[in-house]
């Protein structure tokens, strides 16, 4: 753990990690909220379903060409107004009432402005410390990320129960300019300077590690919305007989966070192998798959727990990856197409489990995670000749400019 006090010693470090985590934090509230809100208005939840789909549509878009445009615009101008524009949709959904067609155009345009956060930051970490020290930081960045999914739910419920859904879209939309405001304004933000990217757009996606990184990211990310329907299945009220809690899926779920979480600052700062992502997505294979034993909750809390220890130092290994494979200027690119993926792989993996779960309940769902993580494993089986072995090295990113062999005279 005397890693993570090397870090503290780094001047900014930590500011640059909360305030980024704060600014993210209304993307752990916003589709409850969203849900909640447009059920109200509209009076069924097919309705809120076209919104919230309609603003992961702009999201998968957004991600790529926000991010490409920090390095020809600057980071701050393009994140001061992706903030200011998303947390002005936030509060028109909130407070006025428009047919649906308009309001899932203004969820869509949510979407699209969604500002590129995880990117940004994510760019700006091998510029804020030493090369020996980047996993460690990628490790913590992605454990303290849990506290956006364990908190935010959390928090959108009782203010919404408390103070109704449009208080809650607020709250959300506070989190985020404020938060953003916070990021944005620190000193790494105005002084660090992406360099536009030489090639078009897309032309990131040649790079081995960013296809792996996104293909992966797409199936992982996946199975954890399936196993998240599957848990919120086994403990929904069965009619006619007494059933479940609804509360304690959100307890087996935070303990799943939580092994994230611990897995995060225990293993996830360890140099990346070619064998490292296979191994740290077998421990969440095995954990869900354990799943099948039973439902009962203490089992479920205890093998999600185990399962949960692989999620972070995964996601760690994926950010090494793309810090010590890809030029600067592309980074951040890389960064908002792996985001795309993981946002397709959260639509895909909830409709998959839905479909299971009217087939064959709770199980289903958890069989349909199984199965996608399984696949993830394998895509990283197979392209362990391109994981970089960083054991030994520093993160360093390659050079902007490559060598250029001129003809003997």
């Amino acid at each position: 753990m005397g890693i993570y006090r090397e870090l503290a010693r780094n001047e900014g470090v930590f500011r640059i990690l909360f305030s980024q985590l704060t600014a993210r934090f209304p993307f752990g509230m916003l589709s409850i909220i969203v849900l909640l809100h447009m059920q109200q208005q509209f009076g069924e939840y097919t309705a809120a379903g076209i919104v919230l789909a309609t603003q992961s549509v702009g999201q998968a878009i957004s991600g790529p060409l926000s991010s490409r445009l920090m390095g020809r615009f600057g980071m701050r101008r393009v994140l001061w107004i992706t903030s200011v524009l998303c947390t002005g949709f936030i509060i028109v959904i909130a407070f006025v009432h428009l047919p649906l067609a308009i309001t899932a155009l203004i969820s869509f345009a949510i979407g699209l402005a969604t500002p590129p956060i995880t990117p940004a930051v994510r760019t700006l970490y091998p510029r804020l410390v030493p090369g020996n020290q980047i996993s460690a930081l990628f490790s913590l960045d992605a454990a303290a990320q849990e506290l956006i999914w364990v908190l935010g739910p959390v928090i959108a419920v009782f203010v919404a129960a408390q103070f109704g859904t449009a208080v809650g879209l607020t709250v959300a939309a506070a989190f985020m300019l404020g938060g953003g405001a916070w990021f944005i304004l620190s000193r790494p933000v105005g002084v660090v300077k992406i360099p536009p990217s030489k090639g078009g757009l897309g032309a990131v996606l040649k790079r081995p590690t960013v296809i792996i990184s996104t293909v992966v990211g797409f199936f992982f990310v996946a199975s954890f919305a399936a196993i998240e329907a599957g848990i919120v299945r086994a403990f929904a009220p069965v009619e006619g007989g007494g059933g479940h809690s609804s509360i304690e899926s959100g307890i087996v779920l935070a303990v799943f966070a939580a092994g994230s979480l611990v897995g995060g600052l225990i293993v996830g700062h360890r140099p990346l192998r070619p064998w490292s992502l296979v191994i740290r997505i077998g421990i969440v294979l095995a954990g869900t798959l354990a799943c099948l034993v039973s439902l009962n909750i203490w089992w479920l809390s205890i093998v999600l727990f185990i399962g949960g220890l692989g999620t972070a130092p995964t996601f760690a290994g994926i950010s090494s990856m793309i810090g010590s494979t890809i030029k600067f200027s592309e980074t951040a690119e890389a960064f908002g197409w792996i985001g795309t993926g993981q946002l397709v792989g959260v639509a895909t993996g909830s409709a998959v489990a839905g479909v299971a779960i009217d087939a064959m309940g709770a199980n289903g769902a958890i069989i349909v995670s199984s199965a996608l993580i399984t696949i993830a494993g394998l895509v990283a089986l197979a392209t362990t000749r391109w994981v970089p072995d960083l054991k030994g090295r520093d993160i360093e990113q390659p050079p902007e400019t490559g060598t250029i062999t001129l003809p003997l005279p």
